[in-house]
């Protein structure tokens, strides 16, 4: 649209906080003075010239009137909509405002020069993609509002500035975005500021639109579970009433309940805590279900829930000695015990500086002597709950420990749930299998240990999730390992360790005879009056077709000599009742896989030849029998040397290069033929090589089978031995005698050698095996050697053999 340049003299007509852009048509209050007297001083100058009366609108935004203001035309006086009197005023272009002046009327008057808006004809390219974006984004706009009447009078619009002035109309843009519009000259520069702002507005409704869809699908969720919630609600209401409950049960009360709870002051004012923070939160909160959680597993402990302890120590001895035959260590450690918490009792000092009188005991030996069941004859004689912990392959801290109450499916340590499952705090708990405890990335469990096992410490014990003390200071931990050098040395001292060794073949009989056979008779479907196996079988049984420091192979062997007389009875093929007597063991379970060595023939016997030596020796089984061979290499053919064989560690290693300096010292004294040491190789082996050997103990049995090689004597099949040798030939001391000498027994071996200062040792084994063997305690090679070598039959017996 084109304009004059002539200036006109125009009444204003101020708009505040509002802006008018031409091709407008807006309704004006009359009761409003500045609009009244614009409108009068236009009608008055309207009567003598022709055309509508004019007026200039002008912003007026903070008192402060815009640089530029729109020529409108006053198109109709009447009423409004409410009544009131008011003016339609229709913007016709724009004016840049000049000085003021004089005019008819209250009105201001200035001087205005109507700004041009031609535009080239025919568009430019970018101004007519211009033209294009603009409509595209406002009809989009216009959709969205359902403003479908509006689309098509913007469609029809061609002029840039009309099109531009056009959103004025647009209720998103803010007073100073319209007077910029206004101020704006430019028709394109225009029509670019419009479709900025139509582009901004736009993609602030389309993040807006995906927030509040956001927003209200969230909102609709939660009134979904509200809902669903207050439903559960009403139907736990029905079902309370059909089943004549209150409608306030105190399960849904924990306020209530750990008021009633009889807790130590602590635990209670920690739990009232939580329930302070339950009623707080919201029912959709994850936090309530931990709270839940927490408050009920701290309601379910025994806080003061004890058992008394029974005191009749008679009693309790023979609840142990019926149920454990053998293991004297033990049974006299728990009547120890028994009778100082009686005295304890009886004097007032059950609690002395907030400690109970717990025991924590490591039972120590190899499998199948027993520890395991022990614990729940211990707890038998006492009276006392039993749980049972099993550690067995345990490598996360927090199995102890428990976690942290952060972690999602926290749980409390495998101590706190032991004491809950007991349902008392001072139940006998067996740590079972202790030494096969392991670490890992996630801590180790034997640290953790540590408090739970220390009486000096663990009446203040606090498991990670629980976060308050625990009292275990009145528990008895039984904790049971195979191998002692397993438990970590701190761990071990905070423990009182008894060692069971393993049964005599005697105790292995009466095992057994009164626990072992009626167990497995009722687990056969038979009794005892239809099958019986005599005293002789069981002893060969135990001897013979077993050799084991416990009972467990012994216990499969009688339950796979009842099932064979089961099958057999089924079949037709024995009647019941029947006697199992020594000869018909081999018809029934077949030959016997251990013979001694003293019951085999001369010629067969592993010390047959000269070079081979019995040793003792004790391993995670117990205690066993351990041969040693040597052989000297031709000189010809075998290199100079010492050469090992066998899985030997590092000790055991040192103790054969002992060994050989020794006899290569000392071997003329002993009228050894030592120079055949120094040009041929020396070969030591250890059968059962798949199996791994250390330690010192086997000393003097390497020498004496070297020195039996050399002098051509054979060592005495009925001798066995074990002592650690030093350089001058001293015989030092070692460990596991009661171990060795139960293996050497079961061996059949009649004479042992050990080192005189393990002398005291043999105070621990049984009567009846120290009986059976010939114990030697010596202090020096030459005595072992003078004991363990037959004397020499003739001078062709001295000849060095040669290595095959």
């Amino acid at each position: 649209m084109a304009s004059t340049s002539t200036p006109l003299t125009l009444p204003v007509l101020p708009l505040d906080d509002e802006v008018v852009l031409p091709g407008m048509v807006v309704p004006l209050d009359l009761n409003d003075a500045d609009v009244r007297a614009a409108v009068e001083a236009a009608q008055a100058a309207a009567r003598s010239t022709p055309g509508k009366p004019r007026v200039l609108l002008v912003p007026r935004i903070d008192g402060t009137y815009a640089s530029t203001g729109v020529l409108g035309t006053v198109e109709q006086v009447g009423r409004l909509a409410d009544g009131d009197p008011g003016a339609l005023i229709r913007g016709r272009g724009r004016v840049r405002i000049g000085a003021g002046t004089t005019g008819p009327g209250a009105a201001l008057w200035v001087e205005g020069t109507p700004v041009d808006q031609s535009v080239p004809d025919p568009l430019p390219g970018q101004v007519a993609e211009l033209v294009k974006e603009y409509k595209a984004l406002a009809t989009a706009w216009l959709r969205k509002r359902g403003a479908w009447q509006v689309v098509d009078r913007v469609q029809a619009i061609d002029d840039v500035s009309q099109l531009a002035d056009n959103s004025g109309y647009s209720p998103f843009l803010t007073t100073e975005q319209k007077v910029e519009l206004l101020e704006t000259a430019d028709p394109v520069a225009r029509l670019k500021l419009a479709t900025q702002q139509l582009r901004d507005h736009l993609a602030e409704q389309d993040v807006a639109e995906t927030i509040a869809k956001d927003v209200q699908e969230g909102v609709d969720k939660q009134q979904r579970e509200f809902l669903l919630r207050r439903q559960l609600e009403a139907v736990r209401k029905e079902l309370r009433e059909l089943n004549g409950e209150q409608e306030g049960e105190e399960s849904d009360d924990y306020r209530a309940r750990v008021e009633a709870a009889d807790l130590p002051e602590k635990v209670r004012e920690a739990a009232l805590k939580e329930v302070d923070k339950l009623e707080r939160s919201s029912d959709q909160s994850p936090e309530g279900s931990w709270i839940r959680t927490w408050l009920d597993t701290v309601l379910e402990l025994p806080w003061n829930e004890r058992t008394e302890d029974a005191y009749d120590i008679q009693g309790a001895k023979g609840v142990l000695d019926a149920e454990h035959s053998g293991l004297e260590d033990v049974k006299e450690r728990i009547t120890e015990y028994l009778a100082v918490r009686k005295r304890r009792g009886e004097r007032g000092l059950g609690v002395v500086g907030g400690r109970r009188g717990g025991a924590v005991l490591a039972l120590v030996g190899p499998p199948g002597v027993g520890k395991t069941s022990l614990g729940e004859s211990v707890a038998h004689a006492m009276g006392r709950k039993f749980v049972r912990v099993a550690l067995g392959g345990v490598r996360d801290e927090a199995e102890i420990r428990g976690h942290r109450r952060t972690y999602v499916g926290a749980l409390p340590g495998r101590i706190v749930r032991a004491i809950k499952e007991a349902g008392s705090m001072n139940p006998v708990v067996l740590l079972d299998e202790i030494d096969k405890v392991g670490s890992d990335f996630r801590g180790d469990p034997a640290a953790a240990l540590l408090e739970v096992l220390d009486p000096a410490q663990n009446h203040t014990f606090r498991d990670h999730y629980l976060e308050v003390e625990l009292d275990l200071s009145d528990v008895v931990f039984l904790a049971t390992a195979n191998v002692l050098e397993a438990i970590p040395e701190a761990l071990l001292d905070r423990m009182e360790l008894v060692r069971l060794d393993g049964y005599t073949e005697d105790e292995k009989v009466v095992i057994a005879r009164d626990h072992l056979l009626p167990r497995q008779l009722e687990r056969a479907g038979l009794n005892a009056d239809e099958v019986t196996i005599d005293e002789g079988a069981l002893r060969k049984l135990a001897g013979e077709y077993t050799r084991e420091a416990g009972v467990r192979t012994l216990e499969r062997s009688i339950a796979r000599l009842l099932r064979k007389v089961a099958a057999q009875h089924e079949l037709g093929e024995r009647k019941l009742p029947f006697s199992v007597s020594e000869d018909e063991l081999r018809g029934l379970i077949g030959r016997p896989h251990h013979v001694p060595e003293s019951a085999q023939d001369p010629a067969e016997r592993r010390t047959a030849v000269p070079g081979v030596a019995t040793g003792l020796a004790v391993t995670g089984a117990g205690g066993d029998v351990l041969f040693v061979e040597a052989s000297l290499a031709d000189p010809e053919t075998g290199a100079a040397g010492l050469t090992l064989t066998g899985q030997l560690g590092d000790v055991m290693k040192e103790s054969a290069q002992i060994a050989l300096s020794f006899l290569r010292s000392r071997g003329a004294e002993l009228e050894l033929p030592v120079a055949d040491l120094k040009d041929r190789g020396v070969h030591i082996h250890f059968p059962a090589g798949a199996v791994p050997k250390d330690g010192p103990s086997a000393g003097i049995t390497m020498t004496t089978a070297l020195a039996s090689l050399l002098s051509g004597r054979l060592v005495r099949t009925d001798v066995a031995m074990t002592g650690e040798v030093s350089l001058t030939g001293r015989v030092l001391p070692i460990g596991g005698v009661k171990q060795k000498l139960l293996a050497a027994h079961r061996a059949g071996v009649t004479t042992v050698i050990i080192p005189k200062r393990n002398e005291p040792d043999l105070d621990d084994v049984p009567a009846e095996v120290l009986d059976k063997l010939d114990v030697h305690a010596v202090t020096d090679v030459r005595q072992v050697l003078e004991l363990a070598l037959s004397p020499a039959t003739s001078e062709a017996a001295r000849e060095v053999p040669a290595a095959a």
